[in-house]
Parts: C-alpha cells; structure tokens; sequence
C-alpha cells in the first residue's frame, strides 16, 4: 500500500511539473501567430525606408524646386520611427530578427532560394539574405530566405 501511495504521488507530481511546462510554453507562444502576421509588416516598412533613401540620395538639394526634399526628409523620419517602435514591440514580446550573412548556411534557420557561385568564400556560406529570417523566444517563426555559396566551376 505505501509503494501504491508513493508511486501516485510521484506521478501527481510528473503530471503538476508537466502541465506547468506545458502552460508556461502556451503563454510564451500565444502570440507566435500573430507576430508572423506581422513580419510582412516590418519587411514592408523595411523596403520603404529603403526606396525612400535611394530617392532622397537621388535628389538634388539646390535644384529642389518642387520642395520634395523636407517631404522626402520628413517621409523617411516617419517611416524610421515607425520601423524603430515595431522593432521594440517586437523585441518586448521576445520576436527578434536575425541577419545570416556571412554565417554557415543551416537548413533549419535559412531557407535556400538559389545558388552564388564563388571561390572566394566557404561552400556552404550564406551569401545574400533576401527576407531577415525571426525568431521568437529562439523558436525559429520564419527561416532567413538566402542565397548560399557553391563552388564556381
């Protein structure tokens, strides 16, 4: 009788340990669905801020007669303030981005879209990152698209 009670008790305390881990996982990725449904979002903005800089690069100051210089300025402002606060948003409820340039290609961290040939580099070497691959709480949510090193022949 006393080994039937010590034997229960030991496996109440597995399924208490259990469930616990179990909630607390549930609470950490609640979010993980709706932060993916922003990362198109934060890759949007990402591109604009981009484009918006190449426009503002492109511009002549002292030939601005239209006055799109203080709009283009004013324009990137907003969109680098609004990329900066969804990064801390982000970085708040544990989503961070990860850049793989340079790093070892890992099949499952990266997603390969095509082949750079190049001598110069490692095999196997993540040459160009296409989308910035996010994590959250270190469980991959989406994998970096990149172009990886092969050997030129």
């Amino acid at each position: 009788m006393k080994d039937k009670v010590l034997r229960t008790y030991a496996n109440m305390e597995n399924i208490m340990d259990r469930t616990k881990r179990e909630t607390d996982n549930s609470k950490k990725f609640a979010i993980q669905n709706f932060a993916k449904s922003l990362l198109d979002v934060a890759d949007n903005l990402d591109r604009a801020s981009s484009v918006v800089k190449e426009s503002f690069a492109k511009i002549d100051a002292s030939k601005d007669t239209t006055g799109a210089v203080p709009l283009l300025k004013t324009l990137l402002e907003g969109v680098e303030m609004t990329e900066k606060q969804l990064a801390e948003v982000f970085k708040k409820f544990g989503v961070e981005k990860y850049d793989p340039t340079n790093k070892e290609f890992d099949p499952h961290r990266h997603n390969a879209v095509f082949q750079v040939p190049d001598n110069t580099k490692a095999p196997n070497t993540v040459a160009v990152v296409l989308k910035a691959g996010y994590t959250l709480h270190d469980r991959i949510i989406r994998p970096a698209e990149v172009g990886v090193i092969i050997k030129a022949e």
